[in-house]
């Protein structure tokens, strides 16, 4: 009897246990909250991305390049490039083929699909530009552009980030972009001395390739910068990322949490700037934990350099293989037109929700 009620106390004991980690797992700060005591500057707001994020780094970019005055592009394609017809379009029942075959290569047969059509993508940035769906193109000659390619990346190769370099050349000074080429990387983010190794192409997409990519790019746009220190665990947030976009609506695929890194000095009230970092495909925290948010190398340098930064997070849709088809198997940002066909511009559902988290942390300026 009483090894049984020993048995029973233990199980009780446990399942106390899981509930109160699920509570504590499931608690998400209001961003609002956490943005009370910071004093961002508005003026030098930049966006970063890997891969689908690229694609959407990109995006917010040019939607917003009045705000907006930096992008990295790491494995990305020239803006609109999944909108681009080629010569197989008219037979491909899925409207997949150029995101697929042309913007990122998903086969081996890739080899001999056409590169990205920069002028499509020119044409459809004036278009915009002059229908109001995105910011004037002058903003950009303001806007400081870093891009990374690996030669080992078989999934965005390097004739495709070439072709991002030759449309952001047509806005950008040549002073202002930066393009980095690594001869062994993979298709990742590359860091110094986290993830796997350089030439993988797997997640959690983070790669050691003996470089600080990060670090790099972020001196890029700010020049000069103080040495990276050691990130602080605690400074590091989670939200309640359902605030800033309709949750009944299935198609926008975003995430119910979203995470930010505030760095001391912000928190007590110091001028700080805002960085904004989206992670790729297969890379949210459902499926990688904390790796993206936390030890791809943006922390370190937030914390010696008084940088804000954002991470948002999608995640993949649900339901069944034939009504997903066409959505977001792979919890990607939106490239492609899954959450509507304004997805590229400041419509964009997912552009609209990353804009109001900028919006409410930047609120006290």
């Amino acid at each position: 009897m009483q090894f049984l009620f020993r048995s029973q106390s233990v199980r009780l004991y446990g399942l106390l246990l899981l509930l109160t980690i699920a509570a504590f797992e499931s608690y998400a700060a209001d961003l609002t909250t956490l943005s009370k005591p910071l004093k961002l500057e508005t003026k030098h707001i930049t966006v970063s991305g890997l891969s689908a994020g690229a694609f959407m780094a990109q995006q917010l970019h040019l939607s917003h390049s009045s705000r907006i005055e930096g992008v990295g592009i790491i494995a990305g394609g020239p803006y609109r490039c999944a909108a681009g017809h080629y010569a197989p379009s008219p037979w491909d029942f899925t409207g997949l083929y150029a995101a697929l075959h042309v913007c990122m290569h998903t086969s081996p047969m890739d080899v001999m699909s056409p590169a990205p059509d920069v002028a499509f993508s020119l044409a459809e940035t004036q278009r915009l530009a002059k229908a109001k769906q995105i910011d004037p193109t002058t903003y950009l000659a303001n806007s400081r552009v870093w891009l990374f390619s690996g030669a080992r990346d078989s999934l965005v190769p390097q004739a495709i980030m070439d072709k991002v370099a030759d449309y952001y050349g047509h806005f950008v000074p040549a002073k202002q972009l930066a393009y980095v080429k690594h001869p062994e990387a993979g298709h990742a983010l590359i860091t110094e001395d986290e993830g796997s190794r350089c030439a993988a192409i797997k997640p959690p997409f983070v790669n050691d390739c003996d470089v600080d990519s990060v670090g790099l790019m972020l001196q890029h746009f700010y020049g000069t910068l103080r040495a990276k220190t050691k990130a602080r665990p605690q400074a590091l947030y989670t939200f309640n990322q359902e605030a800033f976009f309709n949750k009944r609506d299935d198609k926008i695929s975003l995430h119910n949490k979203g995470h930010v890194y505030i760095p001391s000095a912000c928190q007590q009230g110091k001028p700080c700037r805002l960085h904004i970092a989206l992670h790729g495909c297969m890379q949210n925290q459902d499926t990688v934990g904390d790796t993206f948010y936390s030890k791809s190398g943006y922390n370190e340098w937030a914390e010696s350099n008084q940088l804000v930064i954002l991470y948002p997070q999608v995640k993949a849709s649900s339901g069944f293989w034939g009504a997903d088809i066409f959505r977001n198997l792979g919890a990607c940002w939106d490239w492609w037109g899954y959450s509507g066909a304004d997805y590229a511009t400041r419509k964009g559902k997912q552009i609209q929700a990353i804009m109001r988290m900028m919006d409410t942390l930047t609120q006290n300026n």
